[in-house]
This record gives C-alpha cells, structure tokens and sequence, in this order.
C-alpha cells in the first residue's frame, strides 16, 4: 500500500507556508464552509469523521469539542499541544515548519464549533523555528481576516498566541501543560473523576479544548470533503479512520515522515522506508518511546489501527516508530529509554519519582554487568508499581517499555546477567553509563 498524503501532500511546496500559497492550493475554504454553518453542525462533521487523537490517547475528537458548554457562561479556550517530546516523533516539528496555516485553520474551525475566544499553541522550548513560522503564520491570519474581531463577518471574535515552553517533557501532559501555560509549574493535576474535565474547568478554569497538531490539521479536509468521505479511509480497520503520520526512525534506508492510511501494515511501512539498514529485523517499537516494544514476527504481522495494534502487542501513540536491526542490543536500548523517563519525572508522585529511579538503576546495574537473576522479577514488580498509580501519564510511559521488554525479549536480560556482557555483543554495549540518578541502592 502506498502514502497516502493528505496533510503532508504540500509539505515540500516553500510557497504552502505562505497564506497566498495556502489558499492558492484550497486553503481556509473549511473555515469558510465551517463559518456558514451551525456550530453544532460543525461537531457532527467531525463526528462523522470518525477523527481520534492524533497525540497517543486516540481519544474521538468530537467528544472534547461536543463536551463544551452550549449556554456559555465563561470564555472558552483553544489549546493546541505542539509540545511533541515522545522521542522518535518529530511529525508536527515538519507540520508546523511547513504547513503552519493548516493547523491555524484547524484551531480556528474549533474555535467557531465551540464558541471559543482564545486559541494558544503550546510549542516546546527548543522548536524555535517551529514558533517562528507559527507565529508568521497567525500575523499573516490577522491580516486576511480569519483571525480578530468580525472575523469573516461573523460578528465573531477569536485571538489566537503561541506560547514557546521550557523544553519539559512533562509539559506534554495536558493538565501540565495547561499549569506551565498559566505561568504555574509544569506538573500534573489530578485526573477526572476527582477533578472536572478540561472541557469544564481547563485553563483558568474555563471550559478548554485540548488537541495536538495533527488532529487539528485535519478539521479542514474533513470539512471540504465531508466526515463521510473522511471516513472512507482506514475503514478496513475496527475503528480508526483517515489517515496517521508517522515518524520513522531508526535502521532503516529513509528515515523521514510517513503518511499512511490505517489499515496499512507495519511490514508496508517499513518498505516506504526503504527496508532495513545494516542487517535484519529484530524489533520495533511502533508508536514512539513510551509504548511497548514488538520482536520481528510480531512487527511483520501488524496492522497500523488504534485496536488493532493493541492486538498486536502494542500502541499506535503518536507514530513515533522505530525499527531496530539484528545487531541492536535491547537491554540498552530499554536502559536508555528508562533513564529518559527517570530524568524527565517531574518528581510530584512517588511511585512515578522513585520507580523510574530504581528501573534505571537496575538496567544500569545490568548493563555494567553486576546484574543478578532476580532483578528481572523486581524490575516487574517495580513496573506493576508505577502503571496506573501516577498523577499523570509518564509512570505508565515509562514501566510500559521495560514490563514489554521483558515479556518480549526475556533471554537478552538473562543473557546479559549470566554473563555480563549483551547477547550481540558488540563492544559498544560495553561502554560506562553515567552514574546513577541517585545513591540510593535497590
């Protein structure tokens, strides 16, 4: 099955990132569409579509701008979370730099559908290119009059901002996210049903609409074309629809951004890429880092779906995919993912703070080879600690990959303990790591 390129289709055409060369190619004719018709009728579109959440959850985007109070007693808020710090997706950085006005017009189509006022996009601290082209994009917005007051003739108001983060991987969490932006620290809330949805109390407690870039990007194709017709692609699936960029990375021939139906398999995918690079197959991890890692079978039988990658073993996410060769050593690879996650904790939860402390810890011990058989139990025991006990998503990111590792690859770890040296055994596994996050033993 070959790309199919719907938001990436102009993303190599420099005259796209203008508003003359966007409009030029369709550009803003959904908002125009969207502007004519009822808001509520904008919602029912984006239903038809079938569009999920193109950051990981997977979550039906029409739920979140349906969930919007109709009698509106607050101002109504538009956050986009451009933040994209899952390593191994780097899909909006290309989307925003290059298509910056598809995702404004995304936005502002939210913004009519549910009444919104303000629309931020949250960009990551070092996507300082990113920010520049945005925010060229939004001034060239004003100009033409899709964003300010009266716009189009509406008699409706919606400003639009970019607000450049820290570079915390936490700030990707939404509820982090919407605290960084009100100048709070960047740490997670508590979730519903303990505290309201972000569609009743978000940013400043008021009623807030949460999407990523892509999910955005794609609000004005399925406006031009109709939810229908979006719902025509990926429907071999179960119930993924449209299409899904991803990141691939890793041993492969052309690393780069991939837009593919869902439907398509990871074996196409791969292919796209231009197959393996230095040797053969061995692993994949399919939706970046957080999401478990799948062997050569597994990755070879896969078809890309939100349900259908969980039958395989693992996730969609946020497409971040990486294809690992013959001569990969997993225990090193899933001791770099863990210190990651254990420098990227924000420190508010415990099992999230000391858990990824103590994986790392214990990866590192393994890979230094002082490691004992029974650390393989612990390091289960600590991930069944972590998943599904922290305020926030990242303790699940971060036991998902070594509890998956585990289950996936359980003879490199008892290889690597019996003795002290990778399965592969390539002199480069056997490098110092850097020390410990802390003194603490395990």
């Amino acid at each position: 099955m070959p790309e199919t390129r719907l938001l990436l289709k102009h993303s190599g055409d420099a005259a796209y990132r203008s508003i003359q060369g966007y409009m030029d190619k369709g550009g803003y004719a959904g908002l125009k569409k969207a502007l004519s018709m009822d808001r509520q009728a904008v919602i029912d579109e984006i239903k038809a579509s079938g569009l999920r959440g193109r950051g990981g959850a997977g979550f039906p985007t029409w739920i979140k701008w349906n969930g919007i109070e109709k009698e509106k007693t607050k101002p109504h808020y538009i956050l986009c979370n451009a933040d994209e710090g899952e390593p191994g997706t780097f899909k909006d950085k290309e989307l925003m730099e290059n298509t910056p006005h598809l995702m404004i017009e995304g936005m502002i189509i939210a913004g009519w559908a549910t009444q919104g006022d303000v629309g931020y996009v949250y960009i990551r601290g070092e996507f300082v290119d990113c920010a520049r082209a945005v925010k060229k994009a939004i001034d060239e917005a004003y100009e033409a009059g899709f964003l300010g007051k009266n716009i189009q003739g509406t008699g409706w108001n919606f400003d639009m901002y970019v607000h450049l983060g820290a570079g915390s991987y936490e700030c990707g969490e939404e509820s982090a996210l919407m605290s960084s932006l009100m100048g709070e620290r960047g740490m997670p809330r508590l979730k519903f049903p303990h505290a309201p949805l972000p569609t009743v109390a978000g940013l400043w407690d008021c009623p807030t609409v949460i999407n990523n870039v892509e999910t955005y990007a794609c609000a004005p194709y399925i406006l031009v074309n109709g939810g229908e017709w979006y719902a025509t692609l990926g429907a071999s699936t179960k119930n993924s629809r449209g299409t899904k960029i991803f990141s691939v990375s890793g041993h492969v021939n052309r690393p780069g951004n991939y837009e593919i139906e869902f439907g398509t398999t990871l074996a196409e995918l791969l292919e796209m890429a231009g197959g393996m690079k230095g040797g053969t197959l061995k692993a994949c991890v399919p939706g970046g880092s957080s999401v478990p890692i799948l062997n050569a079978e597994q990755t070879m039988n896969a078809v890309i779906g939100y349900e259908e990658m969980v039958d395989a073993g693992s996730m969609v996410g946020s497409g971040g995919c990486m294809f690992l060769n013959e001569h990969t050593c997993i225990v090193t690879f899933i001791w770099r993912t863990a210190l990651f996650y254990a420098r990227e904790s924000c420190g508010k939860c415990t099992p999230c703070r000391e858990g990824t402390a103590w994986m790392e810890q214990i990866l590192d011990r393994i890979r230094k080879g002082g490691g004992r058989m029974e650390d393989i139990e612990l390091l289960k025991e600590i991930c069944s600690q972590i998943d599904g006990r922290s305020f926030c998503g990242l303790g699940d990111a971060a036991a998902w990959p070594v509890a998956g590792a585990l289950k996936v690859f359980p003879e490199e770890f008892e290889y690597f303990i019996r003795h002290g040296h990778s399965i592969v055994d390539g002199p480069e596994y056997r490098r110092m790591a850097p020390e410990p996050l802390t003194p603490a033993k395990v």
